[in-house]
């Protein structure tokens, strides 16, 4: 804790914003706890791995739909795999305490941050224009069998 003494300032990153407390204020009980050992060399906690959920999560579902509870968009994408009767995996980001961080995953993968972002067979469509317009085409269910002809057929 002598590191601690030199800062003035201790400040936390959560996402973009940084919150500082002054050291001479001491930090509060949660603060210190989620800290843990800020300076130890000890590796044994896990990290959590955004990039590696979203990518274990596209590749056990046929169909994956990140998406947001009231996204109009993210609804397009749901009903356009309703009409087709296609089950389908879905994350709500705005449900879950790191959706920003799966956000940026997201866009690590495809370049884009919005959702919906909808996968079939490990591959992103686009989102909710994107992908009623493929239902529209007839190419939607096309798609979702190819996945099911890969799976199956293995």
């Amino acid at each position: 804790m002598r590191q601690l003494a030199i800062l003035r300032k201790v400040c936390l990153l959560r996402f973009s914003k940084a919150t500082c407390y002054p050291v001479s204020e001491g930090l509060p009980t949660s603060l210190v706890s989620r800290m843990g050992n800020l300076f130890s060399n000890s590796t044994d906690t896990p990290q959590f791995d955004a990039l590696k959920m979203v990518e274990d999560t596209i590749s056990q579902n046929c169909v994956v739909i990140y998406s947001r509870t009231t996204c109009p968009y993210c609804t397009m994408a749901k009903n356009a795999f309703n009409s087709i009767n296609v089950n389908y995996k879905t994350v709500e980001l705005d449900e879950m305490d790191n959706g920003r961080q799966f956000q940026d995953a997201l866009y690590q993968l495809t370049g884009e941050r919005t959702v919906p972002r909808v996968f079939v067979n490990g591959t992103c469509i686009g989102g909710g224009t994107e992908t009623q317009k493929l239902n529209q085409e007839g190419k939607l269910l096309e798609l979702v069998q190819q996945c099911n002809i890969t799976t199956n057929g293995s």
